[in-house]
Order: structure tokens, then C-alpha cells, then sequence
């Protein structure tokens, strides 16, 4: 009985020292495997951050929802490039695929600039002409009777009765009696025929028949085509009345418009290729001929001018026409040349995204360019870029997004160390300003008199406090204070809706500098431009909403304008 109790016990003891030796051995592991996880996060860097698409201002340490949004955040990419610039942006090979991002390298050029014009044909001037009258009489008979008509030197126009010549004919015949004994006589009397221009046989033909002809023809001493018809049977006229109005349709001008900005690339003698709309399969070619030294206030273009030979009369003056100008002029090799879709513009800003050399993973740093002429569908650069350097020449906008998702400068997204903080409280105080600059707007896009909207808006201005920020923001914003002050009292005293516009300008500029200054309360809020405006002389304006209306024109031309750029809340700081 004490043997199987003991053999018991020692059964039960073996059983719990296996227990401890097993246990001790599954947590000897996994304290290596979480000390092995540790190491990894720690060699990794620093955790990962996560964002929201919609929000790219919120940056958490863990997955989750917006906090502003509700959307589930996405991972925020962490890390600088090979080039030390933690503002440059990675994406990855898929992501580059995906928005078909495409780059190139950025060189000179030599090709010449390429032009495409409008217009349309004209007669030429120079092949005018008018058919006068060279002794006054009646009109006995018409031969040319519509407009349109080609007529030929020498062919008969009209039959004319005239007093006045017969009395001449009658001087010419007594004349001609007494041709010996008065010569000088004779001479004067047959002068006096020659200059209604009777030719020498017709003369001749009046002395030999020695009777007065009563009735004679105009004849036509041009050739073209009948433009205007003066006279109607059984008309008057005087010497030197202008019958009819012709011009000679084998030869026509092409007028094309050339807008000053590409008049430096046009010269005479460079290759023209035209078609016009009622024929639009033949290409047709001409040379330059003519500039025009003068430029059109209105369209803001000169006039470029060809000849061209219609001999068959195919072409008609007023068809419209398409055309293609080679310019003589081109490019120095030494100028750096990128395609039109490399560059992004916000307002006066032109960007471009230039790939990061050397690095693992494909980096982008947004570079901000200046822009000298359009070549084409190429802009020369002068400043911001270097020969040979890499640019994104397809996908930029894609670019971009993914740098505004990670909370990098981006087109919209620019450093905001020129930003003035304010007190909660002064943003407030100017949520009413512009809010009562938006009444004064839209009263002039309804054509009204924005009386009431401009007191609103003094009483905002008044009731804003002084505590824009110290020091130098202080000053800033007693500068604009100052310059929505004096134009509100403007507007409020205004006698028309002419000087209420006209007001409303530097009311515009002064809260434009607030939109570039400060937050705005709005969403977004759009700064708006109408080249036209004040004789086209052009004007600005902030609007709330991103369709035109134009309160500078109201009804009359209510969406003449263009958007120039975007101020987001978060973002109000877009001014180079």
C-alpha cells in the first residue's frame, strides 16, 4: 500500500516538473519573438501616421475615422528623399503607372514657333475703282442694272442725254468754219471736248459728219465686278457723279488676326497654309505680306495681311479661313523649352514637379518656374530650371494630389510662414465684413444700388477689434482697415450705379488683400477678373461662389470673367 502511494507521488512530481520545464520554454519565446517585434518598430522609424483624403490637415498615430469628415484615414507616407528635402513627395512604381505619369528631360530647342490664326479673305484695296461721270446729262439707257455684274474695259454701261455737250458740239462745228482765219478758236473748242473725254476718233467722227450727236455711251474703263450701282434710268447727273463702284476679284487679301503676344515670332515673308470653310480639303499657301503697325484696343490684336491669286474666282471675298504660319523666327538652342502639360498655374504662379535624381524611390519636388513666350505647345522658361534636370511632363495634376493627401506643398498647399494669426474672436469679426462685401456684390450683379449693403458693411467694419496680431500684422491690417474704410464711405454716398462700380473696384482690392492676409470664412472663396471692365482697362472682385457674375457689367454681360484663383480656409496664403 506505502509502494503504489509512492510510486503515485513520484509520478505526480515528474508530471509537474515536465509542466514547469515546457512552460518556461514557451515563455523564454515569446518574449524573444516580442522583443524581436520591438527591435524591427524601432529600427523602422517612427510610426506611421494616418490621414484623411478629404482632410489632409488631420495626422493621427493610429487607424481609425476622420474626426472631421468620418471617413476611414489611409497611411501617411513618412521619410525624406535622397535629396534632404522633406517637402518632395514619394509615390511609388504602381502609383506612377496608375496616373500615367510620364517625365522627360529638359533641354533647349531650335524648332521654330507655330501659329494658328483665324480670319477671313477681303478684296484688295488697291483694285477699287470707281466709274464717274465726265459731263453731266440724263440717263437715257442702262446696261448694267444689278450689283454683281462683271464688266470689261470698254463695254458699254449706260446711254446718256446731254445738253451741255451738245451745246459744245454746236461751238466745236462754228468752230471749225472759221479754222483758218481763227486756229486758236478751233483749238479752245476742240479742248474743251477733250476734256469730257471724248477720244480723238470720236472728235474726229464729229468733224467729219460736220452734224452734233445728241445721245452718247459711257463706256467702262475698268474690268471687275460690279460692288455698287449708283444710278437708276432716267437719273441726273453731274460731272464726276460716281456710277458705279467695281473691283477686280483676282486678286484678294487674306487678313488674319495675330495677338501681340506672338507678333515677335511673325515676320514678312513666312510661309502661310490656309484653307477656307466652303472648301475645307484644299490647302492653299500665301506669304506674308503686311503687319500692321497698329494694334486693336479692343481685340487686343494686329492685323496680318497676304495676297493671294484667284484667278478662277473660286474664293469669295468674306469666306472665313483657318490658317497655319511657320514663323521665320525660332528659338536659341540655349533656351529651355517644356511641353504646355508640365505646368501648373495658381494666379500669378507657374509650377512644375521635377523628379528627385538618384533616389530609391521615385521622389518629386514642386518647383516654381517663370515663363517666357508659348512656342507651340511648348513655353520657354527663364528662370526656376536647369538643363538636363527631369521633369513630370504628363501627370502633373496627379503629382499634385498625392502631395496635398501627404500634407506637402502643393499647388494649393503652400507655406504659411507669412500668415498673420489671429484671436477667434477677429475671425469672427471679419466673417461679417465679408459676408456684407458678398451683399454688395451681388447687389450690383442685380443691377441695384448697393446702398443698404454698403451701410452693413460699415457697421461690420466698425465693430471689428484692433487685435489683428502685434507689431508689423498690426500694421498690415490697419492698412487694409484703412482702405475698406474709404472705399465703403464711397460707395455709401455713390449717385449712380456707374460710381457705385467704380467704388466696388477699390473695395475689391482692399478685400482682396484680406482674402490673402487672413482666413476667410467661407469654404472657398474665388477671386474673379474681367479683362473688360472700366474700357478694358479689367478689374477684380471675390466671389463666393465659382460661377461668374460679373458686377461690374450686371444683365448686361453677367458671366463675362475668368476665375484666377481659390482661396481654401485652411490655406488663405496664395500670393507669391
Amino acid at each position: 500500500m506505502n509502494k503504489l502511494f509512492a510510486s503515485k507521488i513520484g509520478l505526480i512530481s515528474i508530471t509537474l516538473l515536465l509542466g514547469l520545464i515546457l512552460g518556461w520554454m514557451f515563455h523564454s519565446l515569446s518574449l524573444s519573438s516580442s522583443d524581436s517585434h520591438d527591435h524591427e518598430s524601432s529600427e523602422g522609424g517612427e510610426p506611421t501616421l494616418w490621414t484623411c483624403s478629404m482632410d489632409p490637415q488631420v495626422k493621427l498615430n493610429a487607424p481609425g475615422s476622420c474626426p472631421i469628415c468620418g471617413m476611414d484615414l489611409i497611411p501617411l507616407a513618412q521619410g525624406t528623399t535622397e535629396s534632404g528635402n522633406p517637402n518632395a513627395i514619394q509615390m511609388t512604381k504602381e502609383a506612377i503607372a496608375m496616373a500615367a505619369v510620364q517625365t522627360q528631360v529638359v533641354g533647349g530647342t531650335s524648332t521654330g514657333k507655330e501659329l494658328l490664326l483665324t480670319g477671313k479673305l477681303q478684296a484688295d484695296e488697291r483694285e477699287n475703282a470707281s466709274i464717274t461721270a465726265k459731263f453731266p446729262g440724263r440717263i437715257e439707257k442702262l446696261f448694267v442694272t444689278f450689283t454683281g455684274e462683271q464688266i470689261r474695259a470698254g463695254q458699254k454701261l449706260a446711254t446718256i442725254y446731254s445738253p451741255e455737250l451738245i451745246t459744245a458740239q454746236k461751238e466745236f462745228l462754228e468752230a471749225l468754219k472759221t479754222k483758218g482765219s481763227y486756229p486758236q478758236l478751233y483749238k479752245a473748242s476742240k479742248e474743251k471736248l477733250t476734256s469730257w473725254k471724248l477720244t480723238t476718233a470720236q472728235i474726229a467722227e464729229i468733224e467729219r459728219a460736220g452734224v452734233v450727236k445728241e445721245k452718247w455711251d459711257i463706256l467702262s474703263d475698268q474690268s471687275g465686278i460690279v460692288l455698287q450701282k449708283n444710278v437708276s434710268l432716267g437719273d441726273y447727273i453731274g460731272t464726276g457723279s460716281v456710277l458705279f463702284t467695281v473691283t477686280d476679284l483676282t486678286k484678294l487679301w487674306l487678313r488674319l488676326d495675330v495677338y501681340e503676344t506672338d507678333l515677335p515670332f511673325v515676320s514678312l515673308g513666312d510661309n502661310i497654309q490656309f484653307t477656307v470653310a466652303g472648301r475645307p480639303s484644299e490647302t492653299k499657301q500665301a506669304q506674308v505680306s503686311f503687319i500692321d503697325p497698329l494694334i486693336d484696343p479692343t481685340t487686343r490684336a494686329a492685323s496680318l495681311r497676304a495676297e493671294i491669286s484667284n484667278g478662277g474666282m473660286v474664293l469669295k471675298p468674306e469666306m472665313f479661313v483657318t490658317a497655319k504660319i511657320s514663323a521665320g523666327k525660332s528659338t536659341a538652342t540655349t533656351d529651355l523649352v517644356v511641353p504646355r502639360t508640365a505646368i501648373l498655374w495658381t494666379g500669378k504662379r507657374s509650377v512644375v514637379y521635377v523628379k528627385v535624381p538618384k533616389a530609391e524611390v521615385p521622389s518629386f519636388e514642386m518647383r516654381e518656374v517663370t515663363l517666357g513666350n508659348r512656342l507651340g505647345e511648348n513655353y520657354q522658361i527663364t528662370a526656376g530650371l536647369e538643363a538636363g534636370e527631369e521633369i513630370v511632363s504628363q501627370g502633373a495634376f496627379a503629382v499634385d494630389a498625392s502631395a496635398q493627401l501627404s500634407g506637402k506643398p502643393s499647388l494649393l498647399n503652400r507655406s504659411n510662414a507669412q500668415q498673420v494669426e489671429v484671436s477667434a474672436a477677429f475671425s469672427q469679426e471679419i466673417t461679417a465684413v465679408v459676408a456684407a462685401y458678398f451683399q454688395v456684390k451681388n447687389s450690383l450683379v442685380k443691377d441695384q444700388m448697393p446702398t443698404a449693403a454698403s451701410q452693413i458693411l460699415a457697421q461690420s467694419l466698425a465693430k471689428v477689434s484692433s487685435a489683428a496680431g502685434t507689431g508689423k500684422d498690426k500694421d498690415k491690417w490697419k492698412k487694409i482697415e484703412a482702405e475698406l474704410s474709404q472705399a465703403t464711405a464711397k460707395l455709401k454716398t455713390a449717385k449712380d450705379i456707374s460710381a457705385a462700380r467704380t467704388h466696388f473696384s477699390s473695395l475689391s482690392s482692399a478685400i482682396i488683400q484680406l482674402a490673402e492676409n487672413y482666413q476667410l470664412p467661407q469654404k472657398v472663396v474665388y477671386q474673379d477678373y474681367c479683362p473688360m471692365a472700366f474700357n478694358n482697362k479689367g478689374a477684380y472682385w471675390l466671389s463666393e461662389t465659382e460661377d461668374i457674375k460679373n458686377p461690374y457689367f450686371g444683365a448686361s454681360m453677367l458671366s463675362c470673367g475668368e476665375v484666377k484663383k481659390a482661396y481654401p480656409t485652411n490655406l488663405p496664403n496664395l500670393i507669391p
